[in-house]
């Protein structure tokens, strides 16, 4: 799948695809690895191969230790360049890290968080941007960044606590555990680390068996709606629903239902 890459591993069985971070020692990000997240994001929502995806980490007991210090400095007090870089990454610096964060909110497949140890700063935001989350008993995520004098993801951590919450995090620094994931109903499921991934595997598995192509209308449908108004909102899923009944898969869906069998999806 794709071209070559370093710090991001793809592994695609049964129409799940499992993408483990894996820039050793805390998959630190740098621009690199934030384009090779963005990139595979992509290929696989336009791809068939894949119907769910799981995002983990490779490194045990962190699954994301935020952006790479040195290399943010570098991008944006220093103003230099890394290899493979031109004078346009300069101009806005930032825009390699929403590019990597919009792709596994809108790359198109449902994703499911398995965090499997601590998300930190950027590592927060890449959970927030997953559509479920399967986490560790001891797993913990932090916005850190005001402590370093910059600031951080709260916009998206916010999705996962709400705005007070989020605050909280954001001006204190501290570490919010797992529990408090479940707590305000951010996670699917607190289960012990040995578990995690089996946990996700089930629940990708569940989700999967859907309609390929009703479950990309979904998140579609859903990543539009979130933002907008109620009213607004509804309409617009009204919208949605109308194209997906055309479909001939969700035709067999409830054909399915009806005469109580496993549907067969023809993507169409």
């Amino acid at each position: 799948m794709g071209a070559q890459r370093r710090f991001v591993r793809v592994d695609i069985r049964d129409h799940i695809a499992t993408v483990s971070l894996d820039r050793p020692r805390v998959n630190a990000l740098n621009p690199a690895m934030m384009r090779e997240i963005a990139c595979v994001f992509r290929e696989l929502g336009r791809g068939s191969e894949a119907t769910v995806t799981i995002l983990t980490s490779a490194q045990d007991g962190v699954f994301c230790a935020g952006a790479d210090i040195a290399e943010s400095e570098r991008r944006y007090v220093r103003r230099e360049l890394a290899e493979g870089e031109s004078q346009a990454d300069l101009i806005d610096p930032g825009q390699v890290a929403r590019d990597c964060f919009n792709g596994i909110r809108s790359g198109g497949l449902p994703v499911i968080a398995a965090l499997n140890g601590a998300a930190v700063g950027a590592g927060a935001v890449l959970v927030a941007c997953c559509d479920l989350i399967v986490a560790a008993e001891d797993a913990w995520l932090s916005l850190p960044e005001i402590t370093v004098g910059v600031a951080g993801g709260y916009r998206h951590v916010q999705r996962l606590f709400g705005p007070f919450k989020a605050r909280e995090m954001a001006y204190r620094g501290h570490r919010v555990p797992a529990s408090e994931l479940y707590r305000f109903g951010a996670a699917a499921e607190v289960v012990p680390l040995e578990k995690v991934q089996a946990a996700a595997r089930s629940l990708a598995t569940e989700i999967g068996a859907k309609s390929p192509l009703a479950l990309r209308i979904a998140k579609e449908s859903m990543d539009r709606a979130e933002d907008m108004p109620v009213e607004a909102g509804y309409r617009l899923e009204q919208d949605y629903t109308a194209r997906t009944s055309l479909l001939a898969d969700s035709r067999e869906a409830r054909d399915a239902y009806r005469e109580k069998r496993a549907p067969q999806w023809g993507w169409r």
